[in-house]
């Protein structure tokens, strides 16, 4: 299944920049040049494709130069020039949504692929960059999409160090690969959606995680996934925080539901700065109550919020979530696979797949029944 593309505009920034890419581009890719290549970064532009195919293992050395002026705001502010390092933002900047949220205004930024599941980073006058996945490396300038500053960047790309020719991993999803550990009688311990506390049905249960506690919320934080808060206070203290340190607030916390007799454990997100009440990307995780392989196995149910709707229960308002629930499952799986911290992968369907059903607020969705399946490499907190 073709996963959606998405927008990230996410404040947590990845130490590993990853990417993803076509077969038919890793096909014609070549190993890159030692010496340095110039590209001119346009300010009409949010991306600019290098043309630049890197390869697992390769260090690169990105140097910019140059001035641009940003164009004047709806706050009344003038016109102004920046070097690649960008403008501080201010109070008021803090509506305007940028690829890389915390970063600075018309500052050079960075994404390796094309898709948007791929994670923006800051790139600024200089940075250094070690690529976990294989592809092509896109420079631009953090601006609004509609945005258009005068002028443009020159950067310099140079290879510090050439990883190994063994390509790396090919574009999402890759094939699938057997899991001994995950039998049908494990399966069967695993119901197939979560509930609310009445014991109404819920979300569809359609991902599986192997691995340590440390290792699982750290690959969270490397695919750009952010902790939700869990109250209501939690979230005004959050938010007040944010705001005062010129952050935008997206742990906006998400309904209880339950699994094994008890709420979530942990509940994650990606969504766009001031969209998070109406659409976002999000899940909720468990860990089971038993491990599979010898590790520790969590259990959990993606969604995504396109909009609201009645819920049934109570004739209030409540998330709509994607009828497609696939997309979603696949989505959280392209973001975990660029972070190349994946060992295993592979899609299973239990003795009694769910394929069609009614959430606990009215709501409907369907599925192939498949449930995705990822085993986490060691020592992923490690590398954060």
């Amino acid at each position: 299944m073709t996963p959606r593309i998405f927008r990230r505009t996410l404040p947590s920034v990845c130490l590993f920049c990853v990417l993803q890419a076509t077969p038919a581009l890793y096909a014609r890719a070549a190993r890159p040049q030692s010496a340095p290549q110039t590209v001119t970064i346009s300010g009409h532009a949010v991306w600019t494709d290098t043309k630049i195919d890197l390869h697992s293992g390769d260090k690169i050395r990105i140097t910019c130069s140059g001035t641009i002026q940003v164009p004047a705001d709806k706050q009344g502010n003038s016109p102004v020039s920046t070097g690649p390092a960008g403008l501080p933002r201010g109070w008021k900047d803090l509506i305007r949504i940028f690829p890389v949220p915390d970063g600075n205004r018309g500052a050079v930024i960075g994404r390796m692929g094309h898709t948007g599941a791929t994670q923006p980073f800051a790139v600024g006058a200089s940075k250094e960059i070690t690529v976990v996945v294989p592809g092509r490396l896109y420079l631009g300038i953090n601006q609004q999409k509609n945005d258009e500053a005068d002028g443009a960047f020159e950067a310099t790309i140079e290879v510090l160090l050439q990883g190994p020719k063994t390509g790396g991993l090919v574009a999402y999803p890759p094939p699938d690969t057997p899991i001994p550990a995950i039998t049908p009688e494990v399966l069967k311990k695993i119901p197939r959606h979560v509930g609310d506390k009445g014991g109404n049905p819920g979300d569809m249960v359609n991902f599986m995680i192997l691995g340590s506690e440390t290792d699982m919320q750290g690959i969270f934080k490397t695919a750009g996934w952010v902790l939700v808060d869990k109250t209501k206070d939690d979230a005004i203290l959050h938010g007040l925080v944010s705001s005062l340190s010129k952050e935008e607030y997206l742990e906006m916390p998400m309904s209880i539901l339950y699994l094994f007799g008890r709420p979530q454990d942990y509940g994650f997100a990606h969504a766009t700065p001031f969209n998070v009440v109406r659409t976002r990307n999000h899940l909720r995780v468990w860990k089971a109550p038993f491990d599979v392989g010898a590790k520790t196995f969590w259990v959990g149910a993606a969604t995504h919020d396109i909009g609201f709707e009645r819920d049934d229960r109570n004739n209030g308002l409540t998330h709509k979530i994607d009828p497609d629930i696939d997309l979603e499952r696949e989505y959280l799986g392209e973001t975990f696979y660029e972070t190349g911290l994946i060992s295993q992968l592979t899609h299973v369907t239990p003795p009694d797949p769910l394929t069609k059903a009614i959430t606990a607020t009215g709501g409907t969705f369907h599925s192939d029944g498949r449930i995705l399946v990822m085993v986490l490499a060691s020592g992923i907190s490690g590398r954060n």
